[in-house]
C-alpha cells in the first residue's frame, strides 16, 4: 500500500496531457517540491510499484488503458539565479524560466520559447530548436551546466552535463532509471530588448509553421528528422497530410504532427503512425522512427 499525503486513485491521465489523450493511472499524486518527487519516487521503489514522472505532458502519448502503478505529477518550481547562473527544480515550466530569465536580462532558453516542457522533460529529450537562421538546430545542452540526480539506488549526485550523454533526442536518461531533481544553466548577459525580440520572433514562426495546443492537441512532432530530411516533408510527399483516423488527423499545418480533433483515442494517433512509417518506407525507401514515448498499456 502506498502511504502518500494527497494520494489520489484511478485518475484520468488525458486533462494532464497536452494530447488530451489517455487513460486512468492507478494511483496519481502532485509532487509540489523536490522533496515530495524524491519521497514519492522512493516510495514507489520501497513499494516495488511501478512509476512514471509526468511533466508537462507534451511529447508522450499515454495508452487508451491507461497506467498500471504510480504517475507522480512533477510541478516543483524552484527558481534561484545566482549572477549568470540559474538553478531550477525540474518541474519547472520551460516558459516561466523564460520569463524569469528575461527579467534578469539572460540569454541562452529565449530560443525554445514556445515548447510545452519542464525542464525534467527538456534534459530527457535534449530538447531542440532552429536557430534564428533557421539553418542549424540550437540543443537545450548548449546551455546546461551541470544537474542534481537520484540514481538507481536512491542516491542523489551532482553531474555535469557530460554525464547525459546528449545527442539528437536523446539523453542517458532513455535508459537509466535515473531523478533529475534539478538543473543548472549558464547563461549570457544580454540586452533584455533583445531577448525580448527573439522570444517574440520565435512564438510568432511557431504559431505560422506549427498548429496550436489551443486549437489542435498533438504531443508535437511524432517522428525523427531522417538525412537531414524534415519527416513532415517526406509524410507530405506521400500525400498524407490531412488524412484522419478516427479522431486523430495528420495536421494540414504541418505534416509530423498529428492532432487530437477532440475524440481521438491512443489507437487513432498508433494507427496513423503505422501507416505514416509503411508509406514513406514503401514509396520513398525511408525508415521513420518516432521521436516520442509511450506510456502505460495500449
Amino acid at each position: 500500500m502506498i502511504n502518500l499525503i494527497g494520494l489520489q486513485k484511478n485518475v484520468s491521465l488525458a486533462p494532464h496531457t497536452t494530447y488530451k489523450i489517455g487513460g486512468v493511472a492507478d494511483y496519481f499524486i502532485v509532487a509540489k517540491s523536490k522533496e515530495d518527487l524524491i519521497n514519492a519516487v522512493l516510495i514507489a521503489k520501497k513499494n516495488e510499484i511501478p512509476y512514471f514522472i509526468l511533466g508537462s505532458g507534451a511529447n508522450i502519448l499515454v495508452g487508451d488503458k491507461g497506467f498500471r502503478g504510480l504517475v507522480i505529477k512533477n510541478e516543483s518550481k524552484k527558481i534561484t539565479f545566482d549572477k549568470t547562473f540559474v538553478t531550477v527544480d525540474s518541474g519547472v515550466i520551460l516558459l516561466d524560466l523564460i520569463k524569469e530569465t528575461l527579467v534578469h536580462s539572460l540569454s541562452g532558453l529565449e530560443h525554445f520559447a514556445g515548447i510545452p516542457s519542464t525542464i525534467g522533460g527538456a534534459l530527457w529529450q535534449n530538447l531542440h530548436f532552429l536557430s534564428p537562421d533557421r539553418q542549424t538546430t540550437l540543443f537545450i545542452e548548449s546551455v546546461i551546466d551541470s544537474a542534481e540526480i537520484m540514481d538507481e539506488d536512491g542516491d542523489l549526485k551532482k553531474v555535469d552535463k557530460s554525464f547525459f550523454n546528449f545527442s539528437y533526442d536523446y539523453s542517458i536518461l532513455h535508459d537509466r532509471k535515473l531523478l533529475v531533481t534539478e538543473a543548472t544553466f549558464s547563461l549570457e548577459p544580454k540586452d533584455k530588448n533583445l531577448i525580448k525580440n527573439q522570444i517574440e520572433e520565435n512564438l510568432r514562426w511557431r504559431n505560422k509553421k506549427q498548429p496550436q495546443l489551443d486549437e489542435f492537441p498533438s504531443c508535437g512532432s511524432v517522428f525523427k528528422k531522417i538525412d537531414g530530411v524534415g519527416a513532415g516533408r517526406l509524410i507530405d510527399e506521400v500525400g498524407l497530410k490531412g488524412h484522419q483516423i478516427g479522431g486523430a488527423q495528420i495536421s494540414n499545418k504541418h505534416a509530423n504532427y498529428i492532432v487530437n480533433l477532440g475524440n481521438a483515442s491512443a489507437q487513432d494517433v498508433l494507427d496513423i503512425i503505422t501507416l505514416v512509417q509503411n508509406k514513406v518506407r514503401s514509396e520513398l525507401g525511408h525508415a521513420l522512427e518516432t521521436e516520442i514515448s509511450f506510456i502505460g498499456e495500449f
